[in-house]
């Protein structure tokens, strides 16, 4: 099998030219890509539902707005936490391997976050909290089994998404040789802007090359 170079905790930014419905302006952040397949949750997606309304427990820690957001069309029975921890570490420090269990949000109904291991509650600088799994840099995922408390005092934002999005082995690969997605680097404020609606054009915009110009593109091209 061909090498696959992993895109985890980079964005997808989707196209203009993407026709997924599902996808449509979607910001996606990877939080697993290797040669099994990839693993995202869309940003930009909030719902009407409250965090309050599925996880009372967590919904002090939830950032502005406090409502769940459609991570994707996969699983959207189940619930996956996303968190940035200020400090968490260097960028790619920590990121999961192969098979190493942040394909979380199965089928089954039940909340799903990330695995914790060989962690301790005021571990020193440079080791991951307890509940708290780190993906990219200070971007992890959430054991939203845990109690909230362990967190609460490290963490600077949180999110929570019912389902997630999914593609098989080379399928994400097929899709950007098709020019679905440009791939850029996340920043942690991503995960927790305030104006989610108008993400896609902000990740654009900030881009330093011909990409910033894609962020101007209308609503809808026909009434240009």
């Amino acid at each position: 099998m061909t090498e696959v170079s992993s895109l985890t905790g980079r964005l997808l930014v989707a196209t203009p030219a993407l026709a997924d419905p599902n996808f449509d302006r979607a910001v996606v952040l990877l939080l697993d890509h290797d040669e099994e397949g990839s693993l995202g949750v869309i940003l930009n997606r909030p719902t009407p539902v409250g965090v309050a309304d599925i996880l009372a427990p967590w919904a002090e820690l939830a950032g502005e707005p406090g409502v769940v957001f459609q991570g994707g069309p996969v699983s959207l029975d189940s619930a996956l936490g996303v968190a940035v921890v200020p400090g968490g570490g260097p960028s790619g420090e920590g990121a999961p391997s192969p098979g190493g269990g942040t394909r979380t949000g199965g089928a089954d109904g039940g909340t799903a976050g990330a695995p914790v291991t060989d962690t301790a509650d005021g571990a020193g600088p440079g080791d991951e909290p307890l509940g708290w799994r780190r993906v990219h840099g200070a971007i992890g995922l959430v054991d939203l089994e845990a109690p909230p408390e362990l967190l609460a005092a490290v963490l600077g934002s949180l999110r929570i998404f019912a389902g997630y999005a999914g593609w098989g082995p080379g399928q994400l690969e097929d899709e950007l040789v098709e020019g679905a997605w440009y791939v850029v680097e996340s920043e942690p404020g991503d995960v927790s802007s305030p104006d989610p609606e108008q993400l896609w054009r902000a990740v654009l915009r900030r881009q330093r090359n011909e990409l910033a110009m894609v962020a101007t593109y209308p609503d809808d091209p026909s009434l240009n």
